[in-house]
């Protein structure tokens, strides 16, 4: 069998991704499975398959005195269809990262989700935050203040709004602590993460606020109530970023054929070990492995490494009914980007292009059509992990895929 009757069987899904090592060699076998994705996503991925930096292009901009890259192997997970507000279809999911077991982990969860009829998956909230911090001379000052504010959301919204044409002010609201009081000012950011876009408009806010209400003073124009690389609950509840919720009834026939465990042993499982291990360690993340399935993604589509912190906090959810399993996720802080910082390095440019992502600049859908694909995935690595728990199989997993065999 020729390379391209290779392609065209593994496309007809009468060979499976994982199992094209048989056919060839490993080295092959990536080459292969690489024309697949571009065949699959109409896609080029040149750079990926060159894998070189352009190092005059990221120079000062994605890093400073560069001595040359780390290389991270890069797969592909599903593909997983998404009934999305915006992610519509089906969508490889790609992966970077050295843990064995974790592609096909989630790889095994998108074929029980995709033989349910896909997963649910909507954007319920979206917006970044920042929040300078400002001190007075004392508390009846700064309460004065929070009322002064309020009266002015307007005039401060516009000051923000005219450093950008790109994102908007949605709201500024106010914490007090004795005679300190933090802004958190949340905008939308369009295709952008919104970081440097935010900092710059709360610069300009502060900077009206000195000028205009007597006896304030900016001590940091980040006050840690955004809360940005932080574990935080003002994030959990009041969101930064995208609020995503991701969900799917697998049915009792998928569950035995495809993961092959009754649903009342997952959802026993979840409750004890994601909600009450959770609480009982003092988690706010109530949840299985959220991180690992974001840290792959966002090291593959040049996200902001960092914000997997707050980006994977969030809800694993379960229930039995009859038989049947309805698992859904919830992320309230999901932080993505499809233009600007590292999207724009040549690989992880291509990397998004496999999910549709990045090619028209200025789309504001993009990046809550990737935030949907995010959860798909996420919903699909927890099913896996849940089901490979109750089984007692997650080390006989590791041991076959995870470790060094010499």
């Amino acid at each position: 069998m020729n390379d391209d009757e290779l392609i065209q069987k593994i496309l007809k899904e009468e060979i499976s991704l994982h199992k094209i090592e048989e056919y060839v060699t490993p080295e092959k076998a990536a080459s292969i499975r690489r024309k697949v994705v571009e065949k699959y996503a109409k896609v080029s991925l040149e750079g990926i398959a060159n894998s070189k930096v352009e190092y005059d292009k990221i120079l000062n901009k994605n890093i400073e005195n560069v001595i040359g890259t780390i290389s991270i192997p890069l797969g592909v997970a599903g593909p997983i269809k998404i009934n999305g507000g915006f992610a519509k279809g089906s969508f490889y999911l790609p992966i970077a990262t050295t843990e064995g077991a974790l592609v096909a982990s989630i790889s095994r969860g998108t074929k029980a989700i995709n033989e349910c009829g896909g997963a649910d998956v909507n954007v319920y909230r979206d917006g970044m935050a920042r929040a300078p911090v400002f001190e007075f001379e004392n508390a009846k000052k700064a309460v004065e203040f929070t009322k002064w504010v309020e009266k002015n959301q307007e005039k401060l919204s516009e000051y923000a709004n005219k450093t950008t044409t790109h994102g908007k002010v949605k709201s500024i609201s106010y914490f007090i602590l004795g005679n300190n009081v933090w802004l958190r000012i949340l905008m939308h950011t369009g295709e952008a993460m919104g970081m440097n876009m935010l900092t710059i408009a709360s610069e300009a806010i502060a900077e009206y606020i000195e000028q205009n209400f007597n006896g304030a003073t900016l001590v940091a124009i980040s006050g840690n109530m955004c809360s940005d690389k932080k574990e935080s609950f003002v994030n959990e509840l009041l969101g930064r970023g995208k609020g995503v919720v991701a969900d799917c009834l697998i049915s009792k026939e998928v569950l035995k054929k495809v993961l092959g465990v009754e649903a009342e042993k997952i959802n026993n499982l979840n409750i004890k070990k994601n909600l009450l291990g959770s609480s009982m360690a003092g988690s706010s993340k109530h949840n299985a492995h959220f991180a690992n399935i974001i840290a792959g993604v966002f090291a593959a589509t040049g996200q902001d490494l960092a914000q997997v912190v707050e980006s994977s906090s969030g809800y694993t959810w379960t229930e039995n009914r009859n038989g049947n399993l309805y698992i859904s996720v919830t992320l309230p802080s999901l932080e993505v980007a499809t233009i600007g910082g590292g999207t724009s390095v040549k690989q992880q440019k291509e990397v998004l292009s496999i999910m549709n992502l990045g090619l028209n600049g200025s789309l504001d859908d993009g990046t809550k059509k990737f935030a949907e694909i995010i959860a798909g995935g996420v919903l699909a690595g927890e099913l896996n992990l849940l089901c490979a728990l109750a089984k007692k199989e997650l080390g006989s997993a590791h041991k076959k895929l995870g470790r060094d065999k010499k």
